[in-house]
């Protein structure tokens, strides 16, 4: 039986070759995904482990506020002092002492580089050892940075900036521009400034300027000669430690602790891609049982003669099984070697879209390999499963019957029965999930549970669908196409459940995609709207890197020629009857002008020095009216106990996306602001000089690279960009999916194709010409494709809609909203998907000899 397994697989090949793609595809998903995950960890572990190397031990300052968010002095417990001590210990051979900080670079055009992150705008000292280099910053180009006036760059970030060595660059630590001469470039191995981010290189007492003290450091990296204990090593620089302050840990724990880090950063995107490997793999499941299904049909007389020789039901099923695992062998092979493409290609591909992910060899873990052959073999052989106990009951005397015997047509109803429950269940869910308004992780499974339901009832009740849905699409290529199109129409309401199944697999694609397009779409939408909601200013001041604005930078906006009006926002921790709430400081006085609050009672104007307005939200949780006395508790930055304030509330407003959940004078918040300092600066323009304000504004301001001066238009887009490049990427997963359904249609078509031999040739000989054939092969994918289609948009948007009411929540503004011009164009990718799809079976339907089809067995 075996050998006969063997035989099938090689006497078939023609036929199989589209599920064999179909689990290539599947498992080249998987592998890609297990070796990219692998190799982005390996990436990050090298990067790392180099960074680290010859580092006995680090000793790490606490790390202090960000510059600019406290006026504390920025001092830490390590000095030169303690690094005097340390170099003493013996066999230590250097101490190398760090300053870290954050400094945003203007590229030489003037505008701020992007480093797809504040926190990748590294800064740090340059630490000559005895021979005059710094081992951690090797210098590639020019020398090193010695005084106040220059500084150099790592030479990525000096090649992507345009700068060269000479230039004078500009650049931004907490707010103010400054300008120092780039007098040279260093390689690193840090793998954020690898992955995209910049570093800024300063001598060692400018650093310190920047960003701490005189004479201190961030912190001390301990090198020791060969061969010394580095555990015992760090006990005795810890003894060297002051009691609080600082901390010190081998290289071997620093590694260790940024290599789980590492695993748990690339973990959720692993995990992310393995979810959309596992739809393609089942979406392929439909194909392959699809397959072999019509092979046993079409070699019932073959499996009849095994039985009657002798052959045991048992032997036919592990027949059939061993076939099923010899295709998913051979396919998972060649899958795997597709993967590693794919590994290697989705590195550039994430990073393009601002990843950040470091470079690094391939990494090939034996478990990748041995999964992705596993999860091939598995796959095809469970979905082979049901196949082969239909060939099993096939009975001996079946090998008399005629080629032309039909094949007996099982009943709908306990599938229908099945599918009814199951979808209703699904649909129940749903129903009780619209009505919940929070995305509480319970909520979210609850929407998955119904979510499966919905789908795989829709699956199992898609034969009974077909009909219907068939011969209405019938009515239309009939009309139009004629004798082939109603030819088309019968050929797919012959085998319910063959259709079925080939449609479901493109439902599934286009279920998820269309989900996520209405999903996304309303929740961009949402976001838009909520971005300016209640905001009329025409522009927004803020610091890129939330260190807030200057108070003094805000006064001098609201005196730049073209500026009608300017108000601050400030904002601080509110607590009122023991309920928590964020408070806005604004110039009551210009309010009105840059923003539109709705009053239920009192007014923006009443608002003043001790009186404070209150949000509908906040009223109703503390149960405070206008005219009400609070004695609210304002916690300041200061590190200072909770000051009490006694304010009188002299407004009820309705919620609003400009302000917080209470609004006071700015002169009564700025003092338990972070920093003392303006989250924003509203702006509203003169009549006619809006174009170009945000330039006058920036140049008033010193131009900083930390300066963001965004429109309404930037301001929306900022709100709603990440959705858009996360939905094209989920898009381009699901491809997978849309494939592999693509390749199911072409599959089922070539079979019927094979099946049918003797009607093609006798509708050949009755007159049906080769055009005919072609078109009448043609439509019937298209009909199975439009199914599928249909069902998917259908499932899709219910599923949309009654999952989307678990954004209320963090978005009340959230309306399910059907972006109509896309579930167009996924419905002609449908259709184009069936023409294209049977390209190859119309084809070979066309040219097949009249006669010889007529005498085909």
């Amino acid at each position: 039986m075996l050998r006969t397994a063997l035989r099938n697989v090689l006497a078939h090949k023609a036929r199989l070759i589209m599920t064999a793609l179909a689990v290539m595809l599947g498992v080249a998903f998987v592998s890609g995904t297990l070796v990219f995950g692998d190799t982005v960890a390996s990436a990050f572990r090298a990067a790392s482990t180099k960074n680290l190397k010859d580092v006995a031990v680090s000793v790490q300052a606490d790390e202090l506020p960000p510059a600019g968010l406290s006026d504390e002095p920025r001092t830490t417990a390590l000095d030169g002092a303690l690094a005097d001590r340390i170099r003493d210990l013996p066999g230590v051979t250097s101490v190398r002492t760090g300053v870290n900080g954050r400094a945003t670079l203007a590229g030489k055009d003037g505008t701020p580089l992007d480093a797809g992150s504040a926190w990748q705008n590294l800064a740090a000292n340059y630490a000559p050892g005895k021979d005059g280099s710094d081992p951690r910053l090797p210098l590639a180009d020019g020398r090193a940075p010695a005084g106040p006036g220059e500084l150099a760059l790592d030479a990525a970030t000096a090649e992507r900036a345009g700068y060269r060595i000479g230039d004078t660059v500009r650049f931004a630590t907490t707010g103010p521009a400054l300008t120092k001469k780039l007098v040279g470039t260093v390689r690193t191995d840090d793998p954020r400034v690898t992955a995209g981010g910049t570093l800024t290189v300063f001598d060692t007492r400018t650093a310190q300027r920047l960003f701490l003290a005189p004479g201190r450091f961030d912190e001390l990296s301990v090198t020791a000669a060969p061969g010394v204990d580095t555990a015992a090593l760090t006990t005795q620089v810890r003894a060297l430690l002051p009691k609080a302050g600082a901390s010190a840990a081998s290289g071997a724990e620093l590694a260790a602790q940024q290599s789980e880090e590492t695993a748990e950063s690339t973990r959720a995107m692993t995990t992310m891609l393995l979810v959309f490997a596992g739809i393609a793999l089942f979406v392929g499941v439909f194909i392959i049982a699809n397959t072999f299904t019509m092979l046993i049909a079409q070699r019932s007389r073959e499996i009849a003669l095994l039985r009657a020789v002798g052959a045991s039901r048992r032997q036919v099923v592990r027949s059939v099984l061993a076939e099923a695992a010899l295709l998913g062998l051979g396919a998972s092979a060649a899958g795997f070697a597709l993967g590693l493409g794919i590994a290697a290609g989705l590195r550039p591909l994430l990073n393009a879209g601002g990843a950040g992910l470091p470079d690094g060899p391939l990494v090939i873990a034996p478990a990748a390999v041995l999964w992705s052959l596993a999860v091939g073999v598995v796959v095809t052989v469970l979905a082979a499963w049901l196949p082969s106990r239909k060939a099993a009951r096939i009975a001996p005397v079946a090998a008399l019957s005629t080629v032309d015997a039909p094949t007996p047509v099982r009943g709908l109803l306990v599938r229908n029965i099945l599918g009814g429950l199951l979808t209703g269940a699904g649909v129940l869910v749903m129903l009780y999930v619209s009505t919940l308004d929070d995305g509480a992780d319970a909520n979210v499974s609850i929407a998955m549970l119904g979510s499966f339901l919905t789908l795989t009832g829709m699956i199992v009740l898609a034969p009974l669908l077909s009909r219907p849905l068939v011969t209405l699409a019938g009515l239309v290529t009939t009309r139009v196409f004629g004798v082939s199109g109603r030819l088309a129409q019968e050929n797919a309401l012959r085998n319910p459940r063959r259709t079925a199944a080939t449609a479901s697999a493109l439902m599934i694609g286009v279920t998820l995609i269309t989900g996520l397009a209405v999903t996304g779409h309303s929740v961009d939408l949402a976001l838009r709207e909520a971005a300016v909601k209640g905001l009329s200013a025409d522009y927004r001041v803020s610091n890129s890197a939330y260190l807030g604005v200057d108070p003094k930078d805000g006064d001098k906006v609201a005196h730049v020629p073209g500026v009608a009006a300017a108000t601050p926002i400030a904002s601080a921790g509110l607590t009122v009857d023991g309920e928590y709430a964020m408070v806005s400081g604004v110039d009551p006085k210009q309010l009105g002008k840059v923003a539109s609050l709705t009053f239920e009672s009192g007014s923006a104007e009443a608002v003043g020095p001790g009186k404070i307005a209150l949000s509908t939200t906040l009223a109703a949780r503390t149960g405070l009216r206008t005219g009400d006395t609070l004695k609210a508790e304002l916690a300041p930055d200061d590190g200072e106990s909770t000051r009490h304030e006694r304010l009188e509330v002299v407004g009820v407003y309705q919620e609003n996306e400009v302000v917080d959940s209470a609004v006071a004078d700015v002169t009564d918040v700025l003092p338990y602001a972070a920093g003392r300092a303006y989250d924003s600066v509203l702006v509203k323009a003169a009549p006619g000089k809006a174009p170009g304000l945000d330039r006058d504004i920036r140049e008033a301001l010193g131009n900083s690279p930390l300066l963001q001066v965004q429109s309404q238009e930037q301001l929306t887009k900022q709100a709603s960009g990440e959705i858009g490049v996360m939905l094209n990427m989920m898009y381009g997963l699901l491809g997978m999916a849309v494939v592999i359904a693509v390749l199911g249609v072409i599959n089922t078509l070539a079979m019927s194709v094979f099946e049918r031999t003797r009607e093609i040739g006798m509708l050949r000989a009755i007159g049906l010409d080769r055009r005919g054939v072609r078109r009448m092969v043609r439509l019937e994918s298209v009909v199975i494709s439009l199914f599928g289609a249909v069902l998917g948009l259908g499932t899709g948007v219910f599923l949309a809609w009654a999952g989307g009411s678990l954004t209320s929540s963090g978005l009340p503004d959230y309306t399910t909203t059907l972006p109509w011009p896309r579930l167009l164009l996924l419905l002609l990718l449908s259709l184009t998907i069936g023409v294209l799809a049977a390209i190859w079976p119309a084809r070979r339907a066309a040219r097949l000899n009249m006669l010889g089809a007529i005498n085909a067995q």
